[in-house]
């Protein structure tokens, strides 16, 4: 599913409600057409968002307008079972890749959603009681009923990634990627996703907000200047254009909730950064030359 997308990025939908922008139902409205007439039209989501809200608030604009099922691709993830009031049967956080977590999640996703399928299914985070078998056999079980396309996984290291591909094939691994999060350039993580041919779909690829802040490394902030300078960019493209030169092929989520950041974003998706530009802002950020 995610090789098959014509546009470079996610939108991403976590700070969409009680987490973030609370946007009203005429906004919500709004952004989703914003992004479609960008060409933006997969949107990443989870069960837990909003605390169990906000794919409700999102479906309303799909059962108010249902044409929109077939010009929006939606992600959704499930396995968190997170303590809220919408979920007072949680007692703790914990994590559940149970068939009946999943099943329960997923169907319930599709009834706030308002549609029939799910494009791509994640498992959330690693379940230390993760019965791969088990999970491969619900998967192959929804994908027969038609209530899912695709599945994938969030935050796996390698080898729980192998340890369920080689029963499900997985279509992605979310991952936290950036300038001050480079775990998954050491740890295999992008190698992995190559070697399988999926692209990564990446969270906080702007590092949280750590790069904008004045407590950034000095010799960073010059760095990024710079290459801004060069080339008529900002820093958030400058970020975004760094992770987008890997040759995985990432997809950055991006989690604003304004158009015009969108549009700058696409902006920066046209080229990539040259190999010593891309190695000089690594050197910036890890504080030493590549050995």
């Amino acid at each position: 599913m995610l090789n098959e997308l014509n546009h470079p990025f996610i939108v991403g939908t976590m700070r969409f409600g009680k987490w973030g922008a609370n946007l009203s139902a005429r906004e919500y409205e709004y952004f989703i057409d914003g992004c479609l007439d960008l060409g933006l039209s997969c949107f990443d989501h989870a069960d837990i968002y909003g605390a169990y809200s906000t794919e409700e608030e999102f479906g309303q604009v799909i059962k108010k307008r249902p044409q929109l099922k077939n010009k929006i691709q939606i992600i959704t993830k499930c396995g968190i079972r997170y303590v809220s009031e919408n979920r007072k049967e949680h007692k703790i956080k914990s994590y559940d890749t149970s068939s009946g977590h999943i099943r329960a999640s997923l169907e319930r996703s599709l009834l706030n959603l308002g549609i029939d399928s799910i494009d791509l299914l994640l498992i959330h985070r690693p379940d230390h009681l993760m019965d791969p078998e088990e999970i491969a056999d619900t998967i192959s079980e929804l994908k027969k009923e038609g209530k899912l396309k695709a599945f994938g996984v969030s935050n796996f290291s390698c080898q729980e990634f192998d340890l369920l591909n080689n029963l499900t094939p997985l279509s992605s691994n979310q991952i936290e990627f950036s300038l001050v999060q480079r775990k998954a350039l050491e740890d295999g993580t992008l190698t992995q996703c190559m070697q399988h041919k999926i692209r990564p779909t990446i969270w906080s690829p702007l590092g949280g907000g750590v790069l904008f802040k004045k407590s950034c490394s000095e010799a960073l902030d010059k760095v990024l200047y710079e290459i801004g300078e060069k080339y008529g960019l900002n820093k958030q493209q400058v970020l975004l254009k760094w992770i987008m030169t890997h040759p995985s092929a990432p997809l950055p989520v991006l989690g604003t909730t304004k158009i015009e950041r969108l549009k700058e974003a696409l902006d920066s998706a046209d080229t990539r950064m040259k190999r010593e530009e891309w190695y000089e802002l690594l050197e910036a950020a890890s504080g030493q030359e590549v050995a």
